[in-house]
C-alpha cells in the first residue's frame, strides 16, 4: 500500500474523532475518509469500525475517570447496545437501504427543529423520575444500537438527543452515557467484521491512532464547555448527514 491513503484518512480522522467525542456523527468524516483512500465499500466500512472503536474507547475513558456518567444506567444500556447492534447487522442483510434513507429524510428536519428550539441549558431536570430516566435511556441504547448495527452514521448525535431530551440527563452526564452504549455497539460490529477478515488493519490503526487524538480533545472541550460546545455541532453533523443521505 502507498503512502497516499495514510494521508488521506489521517487528517480526516482526527476531524472526525473530535466531532464524534463532543456530539456524535464522526462516521459522517471517517467512512468516506476511507473510501476517498480506495477502500472498497464493505472494506471501508470494516475500516471505519476499527478506527472509530479505538477512539471512541478513549473518549470513554476520559468521560468515566472524570465521573461524567450514570452508573445506575451505564449496565443495561450496555448490554442492551450489544443485543441491538446484534440484531442490527443481521437485518441489514434482510432489508434494502432505500427505506432507511428516506425514514431518516423524513426523521432529522424535526430533529434538526428540536434542536434549534431548545432553551435548556444542559442541566439535569432532577424533578424527573428516575425510572423512566432509566426507561428512556435504555430503549434508546436498544433502538439506537440497532441502528447502529444496521446503518450507523449519527448514532451518537441520536443517543445523545434521547438522553438529553427525552430522559432529561445533564449534557457532560448524558455524553458520558453515549459513548459507553456507543463502544459497545462499535464494538459488536467490529467483532463480526475481524471474525470475517475484512478489516485493513494498517489503515484501520493509523486512522484509529489519529482518531484517539481527536477524540481526547474533544472530550476535553465538553467537559470544560458543555452544552455550548454540544449544541453548534449537534446541528452541523445533522445538516451533513441529512445530506450525505439526500445525496446518497
Amino acid at each position: 500500500m502507498t503512502l497516499i491513503p495514510f494521508l488521506i484518512v489521517c487528517p480526516l480522522t482526527f476531524l472526525a474523532g473530535l466531532v464524534d467525542s463532543i456530539a456524535g456523527g464522526g462516521g459522517l468524516i471517517s467512512l468516506p475518509a476511507f473510501l476517498f483512500a480506495g477502500l472498497p465499500m464493505h472494506t471501508a466500512i470494516a475500516t471505519n469500525k476499527l478506527s472509530s472503536s479505538v477512539g471512541t474507547t478513549v473518549s470513554t475513558a476520559r468521560y468515566c475517570k472524570n465521573g461524567f456518567f450514570d452508573r445506575k444506567i451505564a449496565l443495561p444500556s450496555i448490554v442492551l447496545a450489544l443485543a441491538g447492534s446484534a440484531i442490527g447487522a443481521r437485518l441489514v442483510l434482510l432489508v434494502e437501504d432505500i427505506y432507511l434513507r428516506w425514514l431518516l429524510i423524513a426523521v432529522l428536519p424535526v430533529v434538526a427543529v428540536l434542536v434549534f428550539l431548545d432553551k435548556g441549558d444542559g442541566n439535569a431536570d432532577l424533578a424527573f423520575p428516575a425510572s423512566r430516566r432509566m426507561a428512556i435511556a435504555c430503549i434508546a441504547a436498544f433502538v439506537i444500537g440497532m441502528y447502529d448495527g444496521f446503518y450507523g452514521p449519527g448514532t451518537g448525535t441520536f443517543l445523545l438527543l434521547a438522553l438529553t431530551k427525552c430522559a432529561h440527563m445533564d449534557v457532560r452526564t448524558a455524553s458520558g452515557n453515549v459513548k459507553l452504549i456507543n463502544l459497545s455497539s462499535n464494538i459488536a460490529a467490529l467483532a463480526t467484521f475481524l471474525f470475517s477478515g475484512a478489516v485493513n488493519i494498517a489503515l484501520g490503526l493509523a486512522g484509529a491512532a489519529f482518531c484517539l487524538i481527536g477524540h481526547y480533545m474533544g472530550s476535553g472541550l465538553v467537559m470544560k464547555n458543555g452544552n455550548k460546545i454540544v449544541k453548534p455541532i449537534i446541528i452541523v453533523v445533522l445538516v451533513l448527514l441529512f445530506v450525505k443521505i439526500i445525496l446518497g
